[in-house]
């Protein structure tokens, strides 16, 4: 994708421990870009035409047999449609297992701390900041799915056990979401619920909407595996009979 600033559509930057959301359509290009390095993003998709539909994470990695999302991975649907594809990463490695910073878990680790008590020392949780964006979509609690945590990285040991990568990107990385279906897009730059930090940490992330170049025939992640070519062809069909369930 061309780095142009002529093809930008738009372009905004999230503070850390704060939350966005909108319509992405299809077509477009989503890049988040870690100002400072360290950042996470805390991501949910869902179908706007049908939000009963939303982000799987277990179906993404099972059907692309990964453990991490990078370039020419797609983000996939509990109905077997891809929301969008990883069309470039400079990080190489994002979760989507560690899963969302509890209210709980961020007042035992970090303190309670409102915006209008401390200012710019304020503290908030992932699951705090996706209900409020839920909300404003007639969702709720019940609709929150397991999310994505953009630059983040949690490997795993010989016996299983989970742990935090630090500083797994640096400044300036980005990744490059290619949207292949009308999706909201809910995100937040909470910490990562596993992030070892003594202070909350706060990293802002900038995002920027460019128009997708088409997808051709020997597009990196419709190649990907046989599993990418089924959910391209899920996606064609699904456009082709309506949005009308």
């Amino acid at each position: 994708m061309s780095d142009k600033q002529n093809d930008l559509i738009y372009e905004d930057t999230l503070p850390g421990g704060t939350h966005w959301s909108m319509l992405v359509r299809k077509g477009t290009t989503l890049r988040l870009i870690d100002n400072e390095g360290g950042a996470n993003v805390g991501m949910l998709f869902y179908n706007p035409m049908n939000k009963l539909e939303r982000y799987n994470a277990p179906d993404t990695l099972k059907c692309q047999h990964t453990f991490k999302l990078t370039k020419g991975h797609c983000l996939y649907s509990d109905m077997g449609h891809v929301f969008c594809s990883i069309i470039d990463d400079t990080v190489g490695w994002h979760d989507t297992v560690g899963g969302n910073l509890t209210t709980d878990n961020m007042k035992k680790r970090w303190g309670d701390r409102s915006y209008q008590e401390a200012g710019n020392d304020w503290t908030l949780s992932g699951e705090h900041a996706f209900l409020v964006e839920l909300a404003k979509y007639g969702l709720n609690r019940r609709d929150m799915a397991a999310n994505l945590n953009l630059f983040s990285q949690v490997k795993t040991d010989a016996e299983g056990n989970m742990q935090f990568v630090e500083n797994n990107s640096k400044a300036g990385d980005f990744i490059d979401l290619r949207f292949e279906m009308d999706t909201l897009v809910l995100f937040h730059t909470c910490p990562h619920p596993m992030n070892t930090a003594d202070a909350y940490p706060k990293h802002a992330v900038t995002y920027q909407l460019r128009k997708s170049a088409p997808v051709t025939e020997d597009d990196e992640c419709l190649n990907h595996c046989a599993e990418n070519q089924r959910g391209f062809d899920n996606n064609r069909l699904y456009h082709q009979c309506g949005h009308h369930h």
